[in-house]
């Protein structure tokens, strides 16, 4: 150790240790707030993550095992989506609603789908984000037969999308997946080329 270097235990946001929690949170919430910020919609990471963070969804967020039952996963999901764009207000920010669920998803994602809970019962209808990519590429393959509404979403654009929209397109995917997780249809999306 080099003459005045000293060793101590740094205290971050007033916490004394760094957890995986924490540690999950602040990535999912990074990973979040850098998709979801489009063109017509900039904000910041801090941003993102103190909207989500107002919203409820911080590192002691429910465990898979709390999350809704499938019944109940769109009501659950109006309601997240109303928090973020209340809590994106605070902000100074207008969110819509096809803004609002790209946060969320994209968090959740981060948490749960990716996190190894992806075969959870409760993790199985957790919405996928949506995007431009994805849209383009189940309307060009005509993914359940849906390939005017897959159209007609995508003109619309995923980041206008106001609440009964968005949630016709998660019936879509709901319906083309035909009972199966709806992170599959992920498999769609080419973003990662």
């Amino acid at each position: 150790m080099t003459k005045g270097h000293k060793t101590s235990v740094v205290q971050v946001h007033g916490a004394t240790a760094y957890r995986i929690e924490r540690h999950i949170h602040l990535f999912a919430a990074w990973a979040a707030s850098r998709a979801a910020s489009v063109k017509g919609c900039r904000f910041k990471v801090e941003q993102g993550r103190a909207i989500l963070e107002a919203a409820g969804f911080k590192a002691d967020f429910p465990t898979p095992d709390q999350l809704p039952a499938s019944k109940g996963m769109n009501q659950e999901h109006r309601r997240w989506r109303a928090s973020v764009i209340n809590a994106a207000k605070s902000q100074g920010l207008t969110f819509t609603h096809g803004v609002a669920a790209k946060l969320i998803n994209i968090y959740l994602k981060c948490r749960f789908i990716c996190g190894g809970h992806h075969g959870h019962e409760r993790v199985h209808d957790l919405h996928p984000p949506i995007d431009d990519v994805l849209l383009r590429t189940l309307a060009d393959l005509d993914i359940g037969g849906y390939a005017k509404q897959w159209r007609k979403a995508r003109q619309t654009r995923w980041s206008k999308l106001n609440s009964e929209q968005y949630e016709a397109v998660i019936a879509l995917i709901r319906e083309s997946l035909k009972g199966e997780a709806l992170w599959k249809i992920e498999e769609y999306w080419a973003g990662n080329q």
